[in-house]
């Protein structure tokens, strides 16, 4: 098992490096950029993500060399016409561009490794120091959602296995499906328009994890208010993994219980309970278990992102939405970085899961 864990942990490298390369050269050709950015604010025109580049590219991939003319200069960029060249050069070297693109991705990279991610462009901080400063909102949605969907889903698997074919089963597996169909975003636009104060009905807060007042309220008070402020985003998460994990612990229970072994416990005289709960349950829940460490992560980094936008929940997710939107390079390749890294090292924690509850299983001795 050494030797595949080492093996796992040699190939995070060059998928990394891909991840990374790939990211930074689609950035080459994207609209828009920082220096673009600057120059509308200092003009007085409104910032627009999509603002094309005149050439076909941006920035990233142009940046002006040591004397080069004005024409050239203010020619790269939308709206500099007028602007100093000497001052488009300063922004450029300020935001790093004055160099070429090969030598900006591989100190980057550099930096990378030793978890250096820089300044943001736009905000007066660290950009580790935002995450750290987001990611408590963004745990907090992901661990919530994770448990909740295991609690309920699970169960419910196992009683639409026991029931198979019955109208139970085929009226939660309707209400199942219906729900998986539904992407979450539009099923919490459905939830602020019911229950926030959109159209009908005002029971749920809007923003955020807390209210205004939340630090005026008695411990158990908080404990309601965080609760309170919860329920809308973490519905509108759970709705698609509810729908998945439900159908996954159906499907494992029906494979296990139609198993040779399962006939033999029958004759041997134990109680189906038993039988359940006693041999059953531990090789039906192994995709389920091992499929766990991946489940948080998708709702950690990935399920959080929409979610997080739409109730204004100021975690990594609204922090990536609006550093892309800004062009804040800084902050959207070192979140890259590491929602691709925690991703690698979750996978890998997700097969040794298997092992942990089915030693049967050797990653060790398989073909490569």
């Amino acid at each position: 098992m050494t030797a595949y864990i080492l093996r796992r942990f040699a190939l995070m490298v060059p998928t990394i490096f891909g991840i990374m390369l790939v990211s930074f050269v689609v950035i080459q050709f994207a609209p828009g950029g920082p220096v673009e950015r600057v120059i509308a604010q200092l003009m007085g025109d409104d910032v627009s993500a999509t603002a094309r580049v005149s050439g076909g590219g941006s920035e990233l991939g142009r940046a002006a060399q040591p004397g080069a003319g004005a024409e050239a200069i203010n020619s790269k960029y939308r709206g500099a016409q007028g602007l100093d060249p000497k001052f488009i050069q300063e922004l450029e070297k300020q935001f790093g561009f004055d160099k070429p693109a090969p030598e900006r991705f591989f100190l980057m990279l550099w930096n990378f490794v030793r978890f250096d991610f820089g300044k943001s462009y736009f905000r007066d901080a660290k950009v580790i120091d935002l995450i750290k400063e987001k990611m408590p909102v963004s745990i907090s949605l992901g661990i919530w959602m994770t448990l909740l969907t295991y609690l309920i889903s699970i169960p419910l698997g196992i009683a639409k296995a026991v029931r198979d074919g019955s109208r139970f089963d085929i009226w939660t597996s309707t209400a199942i499906v219906i729900g998986y169909a539904i992407p979450g975003f539009l099923f919490a636009i459905l939830l602020i328009v019911l229950f926030a104060g959109g159209s009908f009905y005002s029971i749920f807060p809007l923003r955020g994890l807390t209210s205004d007042n939340f630090s005026m309220l008695p411990w158990y008070g908080k404990i309601l208010d965080y609760f309170w402020h919860l329920v809308l985003p973490i519905i509108s998460m759970m709705l698609g993994a509810f729908a998945t994990t439900a159908l996954l612990t159906k499907n494992s229970f029906l494979d296990e219980i139609r198993k040779q072994y399962v006939t033999t416990a029958r004759m041997k005289g134990l109680s189906e309970r038993r039988v359940l709960y006693g041999h059953v349950f531990r090789n039906a829940m192994l995709i389920v278990i091992a499929g766990f460490p991946g489940a948080f992560i998708h709702a950690f980094f990935t399920g959080s992102l929409l979610i997080e936008t739409i109730f204004s929940l100021d975690g990594l997710g609204l922090l990536s939405f609006e550093s892309v939107f800004n062009r804040d390079y800084p902050v959207v390749f070192a979140t890259l970085y590491i929602f691709s890294l925690i991703g690698l090292v979750v996978g890998l924690i997700s097969d040794l899961t298997y092992t942990w509850v089915d030693p049967r299983i050797d990653f060790e001795t398989r073909e490569t």
